[in-house]
């Protein structure tokens, strides 16, 4: 059991946080890897104690060096809703937290669940401490997930004004991937999804078909003109003002 338990544990890392070797068996690695980096470049940010909200199962733990990991969630059927991962549950409208309780914040790829943003965003202004730091990664191009608890893409212009409007100034913002790695990931996670949902098929499929084509397409994007006009993620830190 504890072997398997490992595996589990070592998988679970991969696809949120992958290693370059990883790329054999990660779907979507382009992604992942895109998201995983600009966390890790800019976790330095993140100090005392720091607010991960929207945590689902902390995948991003190790990345940071902090005083405490505290991690908020909505009650959500999309969920496993675990409470060995998550700290607080919050009703979807106020963080149950004390006004700058927080020495930081982070948040990945969760405020494109949340339909009443508005209201969400002076919330985690209100627990951050004043010249507090935001890491926030959110998506501007990619499909439908956590149904029905999908609201929102975010371009770079948006999510700047969205902060900036609440209280924050940018410090940081770096769109991640390009024009052609969008296509290459979209296409992976076409041919991904179109097979049956067996374990065993999808990791032979990954391995044998998603990993080459993955490759050939990085070296493409490698060689050929860089466009960011189209770009997968957003990366942001800001601070409080």
């Amino acid at each position: 059991m504890k072997l398997i338990d490992s595996l589990k544990k070592y998988y679970r890392r991969q696809v949120f946080i992958p290693a370059w070797y990883s790329i054999v068996i990660n779907s979507n690695y382009i992604i992942s890897r895109g998201i995983s980096s600009g966390i890790k470049k800019n976790a330095h940010y993140m100090v005392g104690t720091m607010l991960d909200f929207g945590c689902g199962t902390k995948p991003y733990h190790s990345l940071f060096n902090v005083k405490h990991h505290i991690g908020v969630e909505i009650k959500n059927s999309a969920h496993n809703n675990d409470i060995s991962f998550v700290d607080k549950f919050y009703d979807g409208k106020k963080i149950p937290f004390d006004d700058e309780y927080f020495d930081s914040l982070f948040s990945s790829e969760a405020l494109t669940h949340i339909f009443n943003v508005e209201e969400i965003i002076p919330e985690l202004n209100r627990v951050l401490k004043k010249n507090g730091c935001f890491l926030l990664t959110v998506p501007f191009v990619w499909k439908e997930n956590e149904k029905p608890n999908d609201s929102v893409r975010y371009t770079s212009f948006g999510i700047k004004y969205l902060l900036k409007k609440n209280g924050f100034e940018i410090i940081v913002q770096e769109k991640k991937g390009n024009y052609l790695l969008v296509v290459a990931q979209l296409f992976n996670d076409y041919l991904f999804t179109a097979m049956p949902n067996i374990k065993l098929i999808k990791f032979f499929f990954t391995l044998l078909i998603i990993f080459p084509l993955t490759l050939v397409e990085l070296f493409f994007s490698f060689i050929l003109p860089v466009n960011k006009d189209i770009f997968i993620n957003n990366i942001i830190v800001a601070r409080k003002k």
